[in-house]
Order: C-alpha cells, then structure tokens, then sequence
C-alpha cells in the first residue's frame, strides 16, 4: 500500500541497485510516489510542456476546429483518472532510473531534432504531429526517471493511451478517412440492395428517384470514429481481464464504424426520399449523430457483455 511504513525505496544507478527500507510513516510519505517524485515528475513534464507551449497552444486551437480532433482535449484528463483510480497497483513500488530514465529523454531529444532537420518540407499538420509525439515520449521519460520500469510497466495502457493526442499525419489521416468513407459506401450499397431501393452508385456517389447524395469526407464519420475507439479501449482496459478479448472488442469495433455510418447515411437518404428533402441538410443530419452512436454504443455493450461472459465460462485470467 503506498504510504505505508513499509514502502521501499529503490534508487536504479548504472547497474547497481541499491534498496532502502523507509520505516518511519512521514518519511515514507516523503519518498511516495505523492512526494518528492510527484514534486521532480510535475516539475519535469511543466518545464516540457513549456518548451512545448507553442506545437501544444496549436493541438489545442486544432481541437477546436476540427472534428477529427476533437478528442484530444480529454485524452489527459482520462489519462490523469486513470492514474489516480490505478495508483495503489502503478506506484506499489517506485524506483528512481537514472540511466532508463534520461536515456529515454535523451532519444526523445534527438528524434525532434532529427525529425525536424530532415522534415522540413512536411506540412504544418505533420510537423505538429511530431512534436507532440516527442512531447509524450518526453513525458514517459520523466515517467520512467522518477518513477522506475516496474511503474512504468504497471501503467503501460494509461501511457500508450496518452499518444491518442498525437495528430495523425496527413497521409494515414487521409488513408482512414478514405477508408470510412469506401466502407460506409459499400454498407449503405448493401442495405439499399437489401431493402430493394432503386440506386445507381458510382463510387461514392448515389443516385435515387429525384435525389443525389455524396459520401463525402465529412461524411466519414471520423469523430464519431475516433470516439468510438478511444471508448472501446477504455471498456476493454476497465471491464475484460485477458488482451485477446481486449483486442477482439477493439477489432470488432472497426466493422461497427462503417456500419454505424452506412445506416446513418441510408436512414437520412429514405427519410428524405419519402418525406421531406431536408432531413439531408437539417437537424438531424448535422447534430443528429448521437442517435446513431448511441445505438452503435448499444451494439459495443452487447458485445463487451458476451465477451465477459466467455471469459467467466472459460475461466479467462488477465495477463
């Protein structure tokens, strides 16, 4: 238990280990991972985010301007409970790595450094991406100094977690966007089929009785997307003891994103093929995604369910 008299104390030097045994309680609180540590990581990761402050003032300004990256504002809040609803398990023993620890630094350093030499003819979104790249690499460094690899392994999904804020660079960006919009078309093809609506496709482009629609980028549904993701991890991480059903839930998620939106664009083309042309530039298709995610989060927990229950019938332990 942190912050007990019974905490150890372990300082990492160049292959020396050197363990202290803290019995006095205000000594351990010291040395706790609330303490001194907290005080050098806090320290660390501000003059970092300092340093920063211009790449992070512009992720901040593009959260709020783009959809695809609307997330990123929570992403260390989440990060940040994480932590704090996980501490007693990361911080039952805490080492300060001197040589892990700046050695991580160190090659975050030099990867800016070579990333910026040899870039810079990357666009500003690609230039971004790499310094808050580098701005997370940063961090996990401080996290290592102060906190040691028994930590760090103990923290893994909250850490890793943390490079949801790194903007994708603009060709995978385009690369998934192209993806949604191709999986969408072809679901929203299928149900038209299925339901026997007279359509002619050409590419993303369908044309029914007196209407035409566009499956365009924006069309996506890339927000919805990526908040669908970032909230199977979480109930894959809180809810599923074993990696493989964590990654059979992430996996499943990707399907139910394209099928999500392709009955979104179908629901919205019938409404206004059948009863008024501007379901397709009114409230619902604009502000109306919620109704769609929600029955997506509705497929998500049925699944979450049979996944927890094939872990309990096969006696599933985490890893």
């Amino acid at each position: 238990m942190i912050g007990s008299p019974r905490d150890v104390d372990v300082v990492c030097t160049d292959g020396d280990r050197q363990l202290q045994r803290v019995d006095s309680p205000a000594r351990s609180a010291i040395v706790g991972p609330w303490g001194w540590r907290a005080v050098s990581f806090g320290s660390i990761v501000g003059l970092t985010l300092i340093i920063f402050r211009g790449p992070i003032i512009r992720l901040v300004q593009l959260a709020s301007q783009q959809d695809e990256y609307s997330h990123v504002i929570t992403i260390p809040v989440i990060c940040a409970w994480l932590f704090v609803r996980e501490r007693r398990r990361i911080f039952s023993s805490v080492q300060t790595c001197w040589l892990p620890g700046l050695g991580m630094l160190s090659a975050s350093g030099l990867l800016y450094w070579l990333a910026g030499r040899y870039v810079e003819s990357a666009s500003g979104n690609d230039q971004l991406s790499i310094a808050i790249f580098t701005v997370v690499l940063l961090c996990i460094g401080c996290f290592i100094l102060c906190y040691g690899l028994a930590a760090l392994t103990r923290s893994v999904f909250p850490l890793l977690f943390l490079f949801l804020i790194v903007p994708m660079p603009e060709i995978l960006l385009s690369r998934v966007i192209f993806w949604l919009q191709s999986g969408s078309a072809e679901v929203s093809d299928a149900m038209f089929q299925m339901l026997s609506v007279p359509v002619f496709r050409t590419g993303f482009t369908f044309f029914l009785p007196g209407i035409s629609i566009e499956i365009a980028r924006e069309c996506s549904g890339i927000r919805s997307s990526v908040a669908m993701l970032i909230v199977s991890l979480l109930a894959g991480h809180l809810f599923l003891r074993s990696p493989w059903t964590k990654a059979l839930l992430t996996l499943t998620t990707l399907p139910l994103l394209v099928i999500k939106n392709g009955i979104r664009i179908v629901t919205l083309t019938l409404l206004s093929v059948h009863l008024d042309p501007s379901f397709l530039t009114g409230n619902l298709h604009h502000r109306g995604g919620i109704v769609f995610f929600v029955l997506a989060l509705g497929l998500l927990a049925a699944l979450l369910w049979s996944l927890q229950r094939l872990e309990q019938s096969t006696g599933i332990e985490s890893v």
